[in-house]
């Protein structure tokens, strides 16, 4: 049942759902910031255009995850805007997501990726651990949900 998940590109017939899935889990443990705003309406442009990357995980014919590495320069990426469905849960995407975005940035030559969080997403930071994420000082004024901010250097 697991291996029935296919983690594909971005295609602007796709870009809906980055704002829908997104939406509902931003709504479920925060709010919308402005910034989220901006990127979710706007993907092709504040992500793709930009020189970054947004992947679905797709089950049954159903787009049921995302994952967005966003550039911040030449070496580094922002693993940001990454979502699974509630009805997705148990499937192992978030894994598939992370695992495929750590190939996607070794691949490409990304020295390094960051995140940032929220400490009372306890599945989430475990799974950034897991994948070799550890946590580095945050700066203010990004997110107002962020209070933990981890990198991975690729090798």
């Amino acid at each position: 049942m697991k291996d029935t998940v296919e983690i594909i590109p971005f295609s602007p017939n796709l870009k809906d759902h980055i704002k829908i899935l997104n939406i509902a889990w931003l709504t479920k443990y925060f709010r919308i910031e402005e910034k989220d705003e901006l990127t979710l309406s706007n993907p092709q442009e504040e992500i793709i255009d930009k020189g970054g990357m947004i992947f679905y995980a797709k089950h049954n014919n159903e787009i049921l995850g995302t994952v967005s590495l966003i550039k911040v320069d030449d070496t580094t990426f922002e693993l940001s805007k990454m979502a699974v469905s509630d009805k997705a849960q148990g499937l192992g995407i978030g894994n598939k997501l992370l695992k495929h975005s750590i190939t996607i940035a070794e691949e490409k030559g990304i020295k390094k990726l960051i995140l940032y969080s929220n400490r009372i997403l306890l599945p989430a930071i475990h799974l950034y651990e897991k994948f070799g994420f550890t946590e580095i000082p945050l700066e203010k004024g990004l997110y107002e949900r962020a209070n933990i901010k981890m990198q991975k250097i690729i090798s």
